[in-house]
C-alpha cells in the first residue's frame, strides 16, 4: 500500500505576548499549521485568533515579509508582537497621537483626556461608524472587541489590555508612550480648557466652591467649569503615576539598527492583504 500523501504544513512561532489572543487548547509558542497554497500568511495568522494590528514583524525563515505572502510547505514563521512602544503616524505640529475609544471604554477616555490626550468616545456608536471616524480623523482606534480590529478598512488599531481602568491605561501609555499635556482637557467632551477668572464664573459655582478654590478653567466647547476640588489629589495622583509609566517606556525603548527602517507593525498593511 501506497503511503498517505503528507499534509503540507507551515510552522510558527507567535511572541508570548500574543497568546492569549488563542484558544486556551492553542496557547502555546510553536504552532504546526496546514499550507492551502490559497491563503496569505495574514489570513493565516488572523485565523489562529490573532488580530493583525497586533502583529509587528512577520518573518518567513529569517527574512521580513509582508501579510500577503503566500506561505510554502514547510517554512518557519515567526508572528512578532507590534513593538514597544509603537510608533504612530503623526502630522505635521501634532506632539501625540489622537484617539478614538469604543463604547467599552468610557472611563480610559476621562482618564486619558485628564492627561490631555486627543481622545473622542461616543457611548452610542456602532462598529462601521467607529472605523470612519477613526480613518477620517487619523485616530488610533482602542478597543476590546477582536472583530473590529479584523475590519479591513481600518487605517490603525489596537488592542486594550487589561479589565481595570487602571491596568488600560498603564497598557496604553505603555504602548504608545505618547506626549502628556495634563490638565488641558475637558474630561467630558474632550474640549480644549482654557484660564477663567473666578468672577466671570462665580454666578455658575456654588458657595463653598467660592470660598474654597481661586483658580477656574472652562471647556471651550461645553462650557463645563473646573477647578482642583476635593479630588484633585487623587486626579493628580494618576497624572504622575502615567508621567512615569511614559518616562519607562521611553527610556526601554531599543535603540533603532543603522539604516533600518523605524517598525510600526504590520496592521498598516496587513487590513487591505489578509485574505
Amino acid at each position: 500500500m501506497e503511503p498517505e500523501p503528507r499534509t503540507p504544513e507551515i510552522r510558527l512561532r507567535i511572541d508570548p505576548e500574543l497568546l492569549f489572543f488563542l484558544p486556551a487548547a492553542r496557547r502555546r509558542e510553536e504552532q504546526t499549521v496546514a499550507c492551502d497554497g490559497t491563503s496569505s500568511l495574514g489570513h493565516v495568522v488572523e485565523a489562529l485568533g490573532v488580530p493583525l494590528p497586533e502583529v509587528g514583524a512577520l518573518t518567513v525563515d529569517g527574512a521580513r515579509v509582508d501579510p500577503s505572502h503566500l506561505p510554502k510547505p514547510d517554512e518557519r514563521v515567526h508572528v512578532a508582537a507590534v513593538p514597544r512602544p509603537q510608533p504612530v503616524p503623526l502630522e505635521p505640529g501634532q506632539e501625540a497621537p489622537r484617539f478614538l475609544l469604543d463604547v467599552h471604554l468610557g472611563t480610559l477616555a476621562r482618564r486619558m483626556r485628564l492627561l490631555g490626550l486627543d481622545t473622542a468616545y461616543h457611548n452610542d456608536m456602532d462598529d462601521p461608524a467607529l472605523v470612519v471616524q477613526a480613518n477620517e480623523e487619523r485616530r488610533v482606534l482602542l478597543t476590546q472587541d477582536r472583530g473590529l480590529l479584523r475590519r479591513r478598512a481600518l487605517w490603525f488599531g489596537a488592542y486594550v489590555r487589561g479589565a481595570r481602568p487602571d491596568d488600560q491605561l498603564r497598557d496604553l501609555l505603555e504602548r504608545f508612550a505618547p506626549t502628556l499635556s495634563p490638565w488641558t482637557r475637558c474630561t467630558a467632551c474632550n474640549g480644549r480648557l482654557v484660564p477663567v477668572g473666578k468672577e466671570e464664573v462665580a454666578p455658575e459655582l456654588a458657595d463653598g466652591t467660592r470660598r474654597s478654590y481661586d483658580v477656574y478653567g472652562r471647556c471651550t466647547e461645553c462650557g463645563q467649569v473646573y477647578w482642583r476640588g476635593a479630588h484633585g489629589d487623587h486626579l493628580e495622583r494618576i497624572v504622575q503615576e502615567a508621567a512615569r509609566t511614559v518616562a519607562a517606556a521611553r527610556a526601554a525603548r531599543p535603540a533603532p539598527s543603522p539604516g533600518a527602517p523605524p517598525e510600526t507593525g504590520a496592521s498598516g498593511a496587513l487590513n487591505g492583504a489578509a485574505s
